[in-house]
C-alpha cells in the first residue's frame, strides 16, 4: 500500500443503520444496565419526586455545597446522597461539637470525592496537625483569629473564615491572599464564632469577591433564600449549616432536600 495515499474511510451510519446494528445480537446499554439508576431526586423520602433536578444541564453553573456541623452519619450519608460537595466537623465549643473518633468513622463511610473539613477556632497548631491526621481530613477550616502566616502553615488544604460585620471587617483581607485556598464569609457576633443562623450585607461579600479570592457565602443560608443569595453573590460555594437543622446538632432531612432541590433548578445567569 502507498504509505502516502490516505487510507479509506467509510461515511458514518445514519441513525437507522445504527439502530439496525445494534440489534443484531450486540450488547446495548440498554441490555447492560437494564435498570437505570435513580437520580438523587428520587431518592429516599423526597417531596419533589419525578421533577427533574437538572433542566437544561449545559446551560447552568452548579453551586458547590458545603453541609457543616455534621454529628452523625444519617445525616451525612442524606448530604452525600442529595449532592454535598463538601461536609463540615466542628472541634470546638458547639453544640455541634464533635469528637475525632466520631469524625473519623464518618469519612470512613463517605465517598472519596466528598471533601471533608475540620473546623477550628484559635486551637494550638500542633493539635490541628494531629487531629486532621487521625481523622483524614481533605481540608482545614480556620474559624478564629488566625493570623495569615498561620494560615499559610497548613496550606494547600486552608480555608479561613471571617466573620463580616461592616465595612472594617474588609481591611485585613488582602494579606490572606495567596495564603488561603478560600475564605469562608460568616456573619459576626460577639458571643459566637459561628452558627448565628443569620445573614450579613452581602454587598460586602460582592467586594470581597471581587478582590480576587474565592468565597464561600455562609450566614444563616437556608432553602428560602439559597436562590437569591447565589445568583446575587455569585460565590465559588455555600456554607450551609443550622438552616438546614431540625435543632443544632441534628439535621432536617426534609429541609436538606428542599435545599439542594432549590439548588439544583437554579440557573446561574
Amino acid at each position: 500500500m502507498d504509505r502516502h495515499k490516505r487510507p479509506h474511510l467509510s461515511p458514518p451510519l445514519r441513525a437507522e443503520e445504527r439502530e439496525g446494528r445494534s440489534s443484531k445480537g450486540k450488547q446495548t446499554l440498554e441490555s447492560l444496565n437494564p435498570r437505570p439508576l435513580e437520580p438523587f431526586y428520587k431518592l429516599g423520602t423526597s417531596r419533589h419526586k419525578g421533577v427533574p433536578p437538572f433542566p437544561e444541564l449545559e446551560k447552568m453553573n452548579m453551586i458547590k455545597v458545603k453541609i457543616c456541623g455534621i454529628t452523625n452519619l444519617d445525616d451525612a450519608s442524606l448530604a452525600v446522597q442529595l449532592g454535598a460537595d463538601a461536609l463540615g466537623f466542628i472541634f470546638a465549643s458547639s453544640p455541634r461539637k464533635v469528637t475525632p473518633e466520631v469524625a473519623r468513622d464518618i469519612i470512613r463511610h463517605i465517598p472519596p470525592f466528598v471533601r471533608s473539613v475540620g473546623v477550628f477556632v484559635d486551637k494550638d497548631p500542633g493539635e490541628i496537625e494531629e487531629i486532621m491526621a487521625f481523622c483524614g481530613f481533605d481540608l482545614v477550616q480556620l474559624h478564629g483569629d488566625e493570623s495569615p502566616d498561620l494560615c499559610d502553615r497548613f496550606m494547600p488544604r486552608t480555608i479561613k473564615a471571617l466573620r463580616i460585620a461592616d465595612e472594617s471587617s474588609l481591611k485585613s483581607i488582602a494579606a490572606y491572599k495567596g495564603r488561603v485556598r478560600a475564605l469562608l464569609l460568616d456573619t459576626y457576633s460577639e458571643k459566637m464564632a459561628g452558627g448565628t443562623g443569620k445573614g450579613f450585607n452581602w454587598d460586602l461579600a460582592i467586594r470581597i469577591r471581587e478582590m480576587g479570592i474565592p468565597i464561600i457565602l455562609a450566614g444563616g443560608l437556608g432553602p428560602s433564600n439559597i436562590e437569591e443569595a447565589v445568583l446575587r453573590v455569585r460565590p465559588y460555594a455555600v456554607d450551609v449549616n443550622s438552616g438546614v437543622e431540625e435543632h443544632p446538632g441534628k439535621k432536617s432531612h426534609a429541609l436538606m432536600e428542599d435545599l439542594f432541590y432549590k439548588i439544583s433548578v437554579m440557573k446561574v445567569r
